[in-house]
């Protein structure tokens, strides 16, 4: 959330790419912690996370477009295997709590950044991908890439930018209907989780009286 919020003020900043950086750390770190409560998981999520975190930070003394791509690529790839892990514990969780709840937001906003990782992606290969970007003849890029993936995955659509390519269009058609289908998959797995929880114990002792 930190990140999603502070992402327009940043980006205006000097020294704006050096703090992003740090959110970004600050991300990854977290997202390991969160997952890593098995060897495993710990393990996978270290090995996937530590190349984003050398890309991120090459990037930053040396921006090169060969390290860039590589460094959304290698984002794209832990996000995917950290949402995955936050799935596979909401699917398997045998009641909701605080923990659940806080998975399900936590993947509603992944899945955002994911896409606007694969939008700046996309831009980045092909600058005309997207139209309205604002300024004119500027590729999607930062916080632009994040608002407009946030808007597609709400099915909200200003249409302020909009996608002007196959592939964007591709890209924005899917995160609609993966946004529209979450939450109705969630919405239904949460409840059949809260009317099967087991009774507590002060209404068997009640019951039994």
């Amino acid at each position: 959330m930190l990140l999603f919020v502070s992402a327009p003020f940043i980006q205006e900043l000097p020294s704006g790419r050096f703090i992003d950086g740090i959110l970004v750390t600050a991300l990854l770190l977290a997202a390991v912690f969160a997952v890593g409560g098995r060897h495993r998981s710990l393990a996978v999520g270290l090995i996937l996370g530590g190349p984003v975190f050398l890309a991120r930070w090459i990037h930053h003394l040396w921006p090169a477009e060969g390290v860039d791509r590589f460094y959304v690529c290698s984002f794209l790839l832990f996000l995917a295997f950290i949402v995955g892990q936050f799935l596979r514990f909401i699917l398997r969780s045998p009641r909701v709590n605080s923990e659940v709840v806080c998975a399900a937001i936590s993947v509603y906003l992944l899945l955002g950044l994911i896409w606007a990782g694969c939008y700046a992606f996309v831009a980045r290969l092909n600058p005309a991908a997207f139209s309205g970007v604002p300024p004119s003849n500027q590729p999607l890029h930062g916080f632009d890439a994040l608002y407009f993936s946030l808007i597609t995955l709400t099915t909200v659509g200003y249409g302020d930018i909009a996608p002007a390519t196959g592939t964007a269009r591709m890209l924005a058609m899917l995160e609609a209907v993966t946004g529209t289908m979450y939450m109705a998959v969630l919405v239904a797995r949460l409840v059949s989780l809260y009317t099967s929880a087991p009774p507590s114990e002060e209404v068997g002792r009640s019951s039994s009286t």
